[in-house]
């Protein structure tokens, strides 16, 4: 069975998103295992300068790299990821599985995002909207599209 991790800079503080975060992980848990990581924000004065982001987001980097698995596929998620569908996003959850893939690991950074160097490593970069969304609703949406992209792939009625 493959395992999706999710690490995600910052923490889950509201209990809405903690209850449906909660609610797809259960569902998912018949088709991957799923393992949650979180990871501290880094705290920046409050108009912080680009260099003091760069150095922060430098900081979570590392602390990301040292949980991720062995000879994992990266998928960040970026503004300037590419946008896709579920059914494309289904596609690609098929040929990971497909490709023997043992560990997928999907990244969402705090609120300034990820470093370049991460996205760099990234087997894709994904983009969920043009919008602009709290990063919590970000990993409820993630986690909704890969329970979605699990019941496409079995022939599910759940994606109408």
């Amino acid at each position: 069975m493959m395992t999706i991790h999710l690490i995600c800079v910052g923490k889950l503080k509201e209990r809405f998103y903690q209850e449906a975060c909660a609610e797809y992980a259960k569902r998912l848990s018949a088709y991957c295992k799923l393992q949650i990581v979180e990871l501290p924000e880094e705290r920046l004065p409050k108009d912080p300068s680009p260099a003091q982001i760069q150095a922060a987001l430098a900081r979570e980097a590392a602390a990301i790299r040292g949980k991720l698995p062995p000879s994992a596929s990266l998928v960040a998620l970026c503004v300037e990821g590419r946008m896709r569908s579920s059914e494309e996003l289904a596609g690609l959850l098929r040929t990971w599985t497909q490709n023997s893939a043992k560990h997928l690991v999907f990244l969402i950074g705090g609120s300034h995002g990820l470093d370049e160097g991460l996205k760099a490593e990234a087997w894709v970069k994904l983009s969920m909207s043009p919008m602009t969304f709290p990063h919590h609703l970000a990993r409820v949406m993630l986690l909704e599209q890969v329970y979605r992209a699990f019941k496409i792939n079995e022939g599910s009625d759940y994606h109408k």
